[in-house]
């Protein structure tokens, strides 16, 4: 199935990959490899969902912060390669939760960016993952996730 029909179908509507902050840029191509540097719940207009996991924002609310992080992502995929359909597969993912201390659900918080990614590319959705907490994150921003992914 082609990826665009599949968004279509979810009603996603893709946003512009978010330019880079810093001196760095939003993928680097490599052979058959993908890497995509780490992406935050970014918004149309620039707004981005911030706060700390489990005392300013719930377990939910990051899920949903972490899929729009995905979206971002599958954004960036689509500026890089031009053709959502060059994914062959979405090989690893580690995401990064801005979490009070102690706090132990990082894997349901990802799971946003997983369950898209695996929505959207179906088996090639699945992948490797790292969940863990941090003590802040940039701008304050409640999650980061960056992926590596392989294409043809």
């Amino acid at each position: 199935m082609l990826i665009e029909q599949r968004l279509a179908e979810l009603g996603i509507v893709l946003q512009a990959a978010q330019t880079p902050v810093a001196n760095y840029v939003g993928a680097v191509l490599t052979g058959n490899l993908l890497f995509l540097s780490g992406r935050g719940p970014y918004l149309p207009g620039g707004a981005m969902h911030t706060g700390i996991v489990g005392q300013d924002v719930t377990v939910e609310e990051a899920y949903g912060h972490a899929r729009v992080t995905g979206l971002q992502l599958i954004a960036t995929m689509q500026a890089e390669l031009g053709d959502l359909d060059r994914v062959s597969r979405i090989v690893k993912v580690l995401g990064m939760v801005n979490a009070v201390p102690g706090f132990g659900q990082q894997p349901e918080v990802i799971n946003g960016c997983s369950d898209l990614f695996v929505e959207v590319f179906g088996e090639r959705g699945r992948h490797a993952r790292t969940a863990v907490g941090m003590g802040s994150l940039p701008r304050n921003i409640t999650v980061e996730i960056e992926a590596i992914v392989e294409v043809s």
